[in-house]
């Protein structure tokens, strides 16, 4: 095992102390600017509290208007606290040793190889959900219940977090031990292979998810409604979009937040709307909402963003495939790695750990690429709409769009600059102005 000393820069080496700079102030970077824009989204919502904007004055009450700022304010500021407590555990995790510490502990008890890997994976895993469980616990029991939206009790929380450990267990170890494998023995080519391997565990999770995995969570019905299905299916025929069903979804038990999806790939497509949404909505606002939901379909969004999940996952993996060879991308982020004589890389020792660092930094990452795949959603989002409004109605879908916000206490006056980096929905204001325009074309 070798010691920090041993490093030596190599000719046409990653230079270390530049390496561990551009990290933390990548980090350091995301996080002032996440608490920035959180700060001026509440300081926004909060300012513009005492009145309800003059567009929806006649349609929303002030005590909702107020309902949904105070909702607001009280996730930005959770979300101001994760923000920061996330980059004190990156931190921790890399340049604080927290990691390294880690992986010398599984490699005195195991001894190196694919078992000890494999082990460092789950282990990072665990710990990081069990420091993310008094936040996630705090915004279920105590925000979502202080808004009248939280509907689980703790033993379907208990359920529900056992039954996603278990699940995770059961698809995730078998692929991380194959990927894993993948980059011992594939080759200098085991990035394309462990790309392969992860895109079409993807693709997988997306045709079993309907049928077999969210059964497991809630209970899914047919829907009963004859005239709204006849609707629907209309729409659908229309369209030319195929599903294995409509089904109604038990989200009262969890939350009452309201949705409808699509879900599934090929034949294993499903319509799914919670039983709160069909009773907020009438026909022709589900009908519309619907629609909207077809636009997804019949502009191709889903397969786009596949595509490009597809393109970005491809990069990444070569990214990582020569990343794994610079012993100073492991030293600048707080890992020791373990050397041969000549001061190179022992071979296939820190599959894992790289896995685990380059998770971190595409985290990182990718936090400032949000702005991007947020303004490619809101396009996609106005696209969709603008199909609702040609074959259903903009006003139906304007009016159930305007409950969802009311009933959900979604803000109708968010921070400009907070929303252009964050919403993935164009605002309200925005989206409804458009609606408006397109119904009266």
């Amino acid at each position: 095992m070798s010691d920090w000393s041993a490093l030596a820069p190599a000719p046409g080496a990653l230079p270390l102390a530049a390496l561990a700079q551009a990290f933390v102030a990548a980090l350091l970077l995301q996080t002032v600017l996440e608490l920035w824009l959180a700060w001026r989204q509440r300081r926004h919502v909060l300012r513009h509290r005492a009145q309800v904007p003059a567009a929806f004055a006649q349609r929303i009450t002030l005590a909702a208007h107020q309902r949904a700022a105070d909702y607001t304010a009280d996730t930005v500021r959770l979300g101001m606290w994760e923000g920061a407590l996330s980059a004190l555990v990156l931190l921790a995790w890399t340049l604080g040793g927290g990691l390294d510490a880690l992986n010398q502990a599984l490699l005195r008890w195991m001894g190196p190889g694919l078992g000890q890997q494999l082990a460092l994976l789950l282990a990072f895993g665990a710990i990081s959900a069990l420091l993310n469980l008094p936040l996630s616990l705090y915004k279920t029991f105590v925000i979502e219940q202080r808004h009248g939206f939280n509907q689980m009790t703790w033993a379907l929380w208990l359920a529900d977090a056992l039954r996603a450990a278990l699940l995770g267990l059961l698809l995730g170890v078998p692929l991380l031990a194959a990927l894993l494998w993948l980059m011992q023995a594939a080759g200098s080519l085991w990035w394309l292979w462990a790309w392969a391997l992860w895109m079409g565990f993807n693709l997988l999770m997306l045709w079993l998810y309907p049928s077999w995995i969210a059964p497991m969570f809630n209970r899914f019905e047919p829907l009963a409604d004859q005239a709204l299905e006849a609707r629907i299916r209309a729409l659908m025929q229309a369209s030319g979009f195929k599903a294995q069903g409509l089904f109604v979804m038990d989200g009262s038990r969890r939350s009452a937040h309201a949705n409808a999806y699509f879900t599934g790939l090929g034949s294993a497509k499903r319509v799914v709307f919670f039983d709160t949404l069909l009773r907020k909505l009438g026909h022709g606002e589900i009908e519309a909402v619907l629609a909207h939901e077809l636009g997804h379909f019949k502009h191709r969004h889903i397969a786009k963003r596949l595509a490009l999940f597809a393109l970005l996952s491809a990069l990444g993996f070569a990214a990582l495939g020569w990343l794994l060879q610079q012993p100073a991308f492991f030293t600048a982020l707080g890992v020791r790695p373990q050397l041969d004589a000549q001061g190179g890389l022992l071979p296939q020792a820190h599959n894992a750990l790289a896995l685990v660092l380059f998770s971190i930094v595409a985290g990182v990452l990718g936090g400032l690429l949000q702005p991007l795949w947020a303004q490619l959603s809101r396009r996609h989002e106005f696209e969709a709409d603008a199909y609702a409004a040609r074959h259903s109605s903009a006003q139906h879908l304007a009016a159930a769009l305007l409950k969802l916000y009311e009933d959900n206490a979604a803000t109708l006056t968010p921070d400009p600059l907070y929303a252009r980096f964050h919403y993935s929905h164009p605002p309200a204001s925005e989206r409804l102005a458009r609606l408006g325009q397109q119904g009266q074309a």
